[in-house]
């Protein structure tokens, strides 16, 4: 009897054994795909930077999902045409000096695509960075909301919530963001952690500030970013001025988003 309990002992620990093994191997496994995919996408971002200020080039779109094409835009800026040529839902580039973000920007009418879709219109969990689809590039909307993921590996806006820290935000203050149609310069102004507030809720709805029907109303809206900021950053803004409000997923605790809220200078 204490034979067999022996045996049966030792059968357990060796399928014990076994599962750990394994599972071991597969987290290796996935592991070095997800490094292998990241570096993969690090080299397809240096190749789309590289098509811009490059001629366009004849390709063979696959169907885009882009938004209508406003008939009174001005041309597409030079260095957009090779990229503009390659996918229509292009609408402009975003780029912050030292951090890492630098990527092209997309915009389509189901929001969802982008969240697994990358520029080439392939199934990627990285995403793309992307503005809502309420907002548009021509005629311009006074703010532009800028959605990325929060990748650990610190792709897209993986690194957006190191502006939690004031020194941060010192070393990194100016946005690049350039549209199909004009360049610009962007001061960060407020920095806040929020949630996703329900539908019926009366409360400062971040994401749903687009445009403001008057100075009185920006205002407020400015007012209720600021109170919610974590520093101060000396920067204001008043009606009139361009913004632009950078959104990714927060994983702190009582938090939903982070957000990054920065006026144009230029």
């Amino acid at each position: 009897m204490g034979r067999n309990k022996r045996n049966s002992n030792a059968r357990t620990r060796s399928i014990v054994r076994f599962i750990c093994g394994l599972a071991a191997v597969l987290c290796l496994g996935y592991f070095a795909f997800y490094i292998y995919m990241s570096g993969d996408s690090s080299s397809n971002f240096e190749q789309l930077s590289d098509l811009k200020d490059k001629k366009p080039i004849n390709v063979q779109n696959k169907p885009t999902v882009h938004l209508v094409e406003q008939e009174d835009a001005p041309p597409v800026l030079e260095e957009f045409n090779a990229l503009y040529s390659k996918n229509k839902s292009i609408i402009g580039w975003i780029e912050i000096e030292g951090t890492g973000i630098d990527y092209p920007v997309m915009q389509s009418k189901n929001e969802d695509y982008y969240l697994d879709h990358n520029f080439d219109q392939e199934k990627d969990n990285n995403g793309s960075i992307f503005i809502d689809a309420e907002c548009s590039i021509w005629p311009r909307s006074q703010n532009i909301i800028i959605y990325g993921h929060n990748m650990k590996s610190g792709k897209m806006f993986g690194t957006l919530d190191s502006y939690k820290d004031k020194k941060y935000c010192d070393k990194h203050p100016v946005i690049r963001f350039d549209t199909l149609y004009d360049k610009g310069k962007y001061r960060v102004m407020y920095v806040f952690n929020d949630v996703v507030h329900e539908e019926s809720e009366v409360a400062f709805k971040y994401y749903q500030f687009i445009d403001a029907n008057s100075a009185q109303e920006y205002m407020s809206n400015m007012q209720e970013m600021a109170n919610k900021s974590l520093y101060e950053t000396g920067v204001e803004s008043y009606y009139g001025d361009s913004l632009i409000t950078l959104s990714t997923c927060d994983y702190s605790e009582g938090a939903e988003r982070f957000v990054v809220v920065a006026k144009r200078i230029d």
